[in-house]
């Protein structure tokens, strides 16, 4: 999954640009290069006297944490080299001279690692020794590994660090205490799980292409790693299953009482619970979505948990790790008072580049009422006279429906080297969706009403620009057909399709520019209308088809992606929608 290709190959100079692109996008941010530390602008910080919080640790976990710097979260931010502690001469610069003098203290947050644990440490002593206050919360939320074998070492620190960040912090901007906010830190800590899962270990810049390749091969093909730490530590098993089995064994992880080993925080279903999903940074938004929704829906049905707060993205990253971890943190009494409760110090106004604008508490606390989302049943089409024979009919289309479905692979793979990919998945699930209807025992012996079925089922299956195609000259040609109706049933001639086909195709030329030689699938369809009109012939209708298909062959692309695709692979393929509307043609023709 990772790739061992990078827009910067230099570690250290990715890690020194990263951290200069933070004052770049937040202005009230300034950069110490030679420390790498990010903190506020002195004029940005409005109660100097409040409270300071740091953070740190390796670089590769953006946007935490220098992402994290800014009004109503952290002052301060310490990072090293990628994957690497900070060293203490570092820290201690940042706790003695970056932070406002005039501050009441500093609270260091560090995750538990022996690095960032010993060198914050050590510079938290010798701030102390020279007479600063200062406290250190240390974050160990991981449950992949268990009591057991983490020993003394205790839990690993992941994305739970970023919400101990937040309340401290936002705790800090009250003016609390340095006492208050450091106890706040280690109530969260206390009342924190979190367990990660990736495809795959990341890849980190700089090193080998064989490295890159030992790294996909030690978890093997198809398997999940379940408990992986967030510097390419390995987790606590190997799983081969599906997204749901996945969660399930997270979920487990996470909140059974009877896991000794891992039950850290009892959870149980009357208590209130605010729910991470956490991006390693190599997740599309696309599928993370799909993870919050299956995670969500177990912990309701599962555990009888709804979450107060939901909140998924990447706040503690791994590179590019194709992975993600769930955090449950417990909601309890800070016993700090009005406005400071958990959920409030979470939900309380930030302003840093790597902290997403929330949804606002009054937004969370609303009671929506549930709205039922009603859907108005289409007028049913009007009864025509043109007749077909029901078997014919759905034998003919069968035939061109199952050629289609068969060539999906080939045109996938036209579509991969000219386009997106998308031609033949859209294709197969159109035609899928039509051959349920066939089968389902409704085809009539009314040309219109059957097409306006089909139509309906294009329209809701097929999307993309090759879904919009069909649909506008569907619906044109039941149009089409319709027109031709006489005073008495007749049945549809070749002609009167012909006719139909003619008239739908001059009708789509409103809606797209495309014309025979532009190398689209108007480069198939033309040909089979254009003969058919001609001679009556499906056959040879098809035929033409076949060849305008085959034609799309070197054929300088005008419109459709092809226009943008460089290189030639594209010479030596037909343009995919021509190719598979041409199979569709040919099965036709071979049903009759």
């Amino acid at each position: 999954m990772s790739a061992a290709k990078h827009f910067v190959d230099d570690p250290t100079h990715a890690v020194l640009s990263s951290l200069t692109s933070i004052t770049l996008t937040n202005p009230s941010t300034l950069y110490d290069e030679n420390n790498k530390i990010i903190y506020r602008h002195p004029s940005s910080i409005r109660e100097p006297r409040n409270v300071s919080v740091i953070c740190g640790g390796g670089s590769g976990h953006e946007p935490g944490f220098a992402g994290f710097v800014g009004h109503g979260l952290l002052t301060a931010c310490v990072a090293g080299t990628i994957f690497a502690s900070p060293g203490a001469q570092q820290v201690r610069t940042c706790l003695l001279q970056r932070l406002p003098p005039e501050s009441q203290g500093a609270l260091a947050v560090v995750t538990n690692y022996t690095g960032d644990v010993l060198n914050f440490g050590m510079a938290v002593e010798k701030a102390r020794a020279a007479g600063m206050k200062v406290a250190m919360v240390v974050v160990g939320d991981d449950v992949g590994v268990g009591r057991a074998k983490g020993g003394k070492v205790g839990r690993r620190g992941l994305s739970g660090t970023a919400l101990v960040v937040k309340m401290c912090s936002a705790l800090a901007e009250q003016g609390e205490s340095l006492e208050s906010c450091a106890n706040l830190g280690r109530l969260a800590v206390d009342n924190l799980v979190s367990v990660g899962a990736s495809l795959s270990r990341v890849h980190v810049p700089g090193k080998s292409l064989d490295e890159a390749k030992q790294e996909e091969e030690r978890l093997g093909p198809g398997l999940i790693e379940l408990g992986m730490g967030i510097h390419n530590e390995p987790g606590c098993e190997k799983l081969k299953t599906d997204l749901p089995g996945l969660i399930k064994a997270m979920l487990a992880q996470l909140l059974d009482p009877g896991d000794t080993d891992r039950a850290y925080v009892k959870i149980g279903d009357s208590d209130s619970i605010l729910l991470l999903v956490n991006n390693f940074g190599g997740v599309s938004n696309l599928e993370l979505g799909a993870v919050t929704t299956e995670i969500t829906g177990q912990l309701r049905e599962v555990y009888g948990l709804r979450p107060k707060r939901i909140l998924a993205g990447t706040y503690f990253g791994s590179l590019d790790g194709p992975g993600f971890t769930i955090t449950i943190l417990k909601l309890v009494d800070t016993g700090l008072g009005t406005g400071k409760s958990m959920l409030e110090l979470i939900d309380a106004r930030a302003e840093a580049i790597g902290w997403p604008t929330p949804i606002r508490t009054s937004t969370w606390e609303k009671t929506f009422e549930a709205t039922e989302i009603k859907n108005e049943k289409e007028k049913e089409a009007k009864p025509s006279r043109l007749k077909v024979d029901p078997s014919l009919l759905k034998k003919v289309l069968s035939s061109g429906l199952r050629r289609v479905i068969s060539a999906e692979s080939q045109v996938t793979k036209y579509d991969t080297i000219v386009g997106d990919g998308d031609c033949g998945v859209g294709l197969k699930r159109g035609a899928e969706g039509v051959m349920q209807f066939l089968d389902s025992g409704d085809v009539s012996d009314d040309a219109v009403l059957d097409l306006t079925k089909i139509v309906s089922i294009i329209e809701t299956t097929m999307d993309g620009t090759s879904g919009a195609l069909y649909a506008i000259f569907l619906n044109s040609l039941t149009h089409n057909l319709r027109s031709q109706e006489g005073a008495s049933p007749s049945p549809v001639t070749s002609a009167v399709w012909a006719k139909a086909l003619t008239l739908s195709l001059e009708a789509l030329e409103k809606y797209t520019p495309a014309q025979p030689g532009d190398r689209t699938l108007i480069d198939a369809f033309f040909p089979f209308v254009d003969t058919l009109q001609e001679t009556g012939d499906p056959k040879q209708a098809a035929e033409a088809a076949h060849k305008g298909a085959e034609s799309t062959k070197g054929m300088r692309p005008k419109l459709g992606r092809t226009v943008y695709v460089g290189g030639q692979g594209w010479e030596d393929v037909p343009d995919p929608g021509a190719y598979g509307l041409s199979e569709f043609f040919t099965g036709l023709a071979e049903g009759l």
